[in-house]
């Protein structure tokens, strides 16, 4: 890539003669090579400007002035562009060139890669991703995040909770069939208790009154005939 630097040597505008020489002598001190190309003593030169200069970049009479810079046959700007990419330190993104290494402007195309763009970040950060997901399909899922062994726990509480309760259940049955067992001893209990506060009839009454009658002239008996017993003897 060659750079051009389409100039008016035989100018007589101190302005120009200036201009030119601040392009001209920043790129000697970066060590940049370029073609001068007068277009004061050369027609060709002056014509070949004037028509791939942008029609944006042209002034209002539609005439470019010198300096003007090319990178082959691309444009990159005039004196004034020039200038301003002196002072952000791009002068070499403003010609087309790659800095060198080391360079400002080398080490702050880095910088904003890195913070502006996020390129490296990006690309690091990718990788990372990556590596996980690696290491994800290669371990199970079950064993990464702990479900088999979660699960196996709560199966075997599972079980452990399912023979208590069937345990419980059967101490609770033996308990209610012990409490139906009391509560019918109970009640049969109450049932002869009731049969036997229940008022006795006139029959039964006179009954228990003959009977007892009879006891009594049986022992009246016995009474009379134990002393003529001894009588004899």
């Amino acid at each position: 890539m060659v750079i051009k630097v389409f100039l008016a040597t035989a100018s007589g505008s101190t302005a120009i003669k200036k201009k030119q020489q601040d392009v001209v002598g920043f790129l000697e001190t970066l060590k940049v090579e370029y073609t001068p190309l007068d277009i004061a003593c050369n027609e060709d030169n002056r014509m070949w400007m004037r028509q791939n200069v942008p029609e944006d970049m042209k002034p209002s009479n539609g005439i470019p002035l010198p300096p003007q810079i090319f990178n082959e046959e691309s444009y990159c700007g005039d004196y004034e562009t020039f200038f301003n990419a002196k002072e952000d330190n791009s002068v070499y993104a403003f010609l087309g060139l790659p800095p060198p290494p080391g360079s400002k402007e080398a080490m702050q195309a880095e910088k904003s890669c890195v913070v502006e763009n996020g390129t490296h970040t990006k690309e690091e950060t990718h990788a990372e991703g990556n590596s996980d997901e690696s290491l994800r399909e290669e371990v199970p899922v079950g064993e990464r995040n702990g479900d088999t062994h979660a699960k196996e726990g709560e199966e075997g509480e599972t079980a452990e909770e399912g023979e208590t309760a069937a345990e419980e259940a059967a101490e609770e049955t033996e308990d209610s069939a012990r409490i139906e067992e009391d509560e019918e001893a109970e009640e049969e209990a109450d049932e002869d208790k009731d049969e036997d506060s229940q008022p006795m009839s006139e029959e039964e009454e006179d009954l228990q009154s003959e009977e007892e009658e009879e006891l009594r002239q049986l022992e009246d008996e016995d009474e009379a005939e134990a002393p003529e017993e001894e009588e004899d003897e």
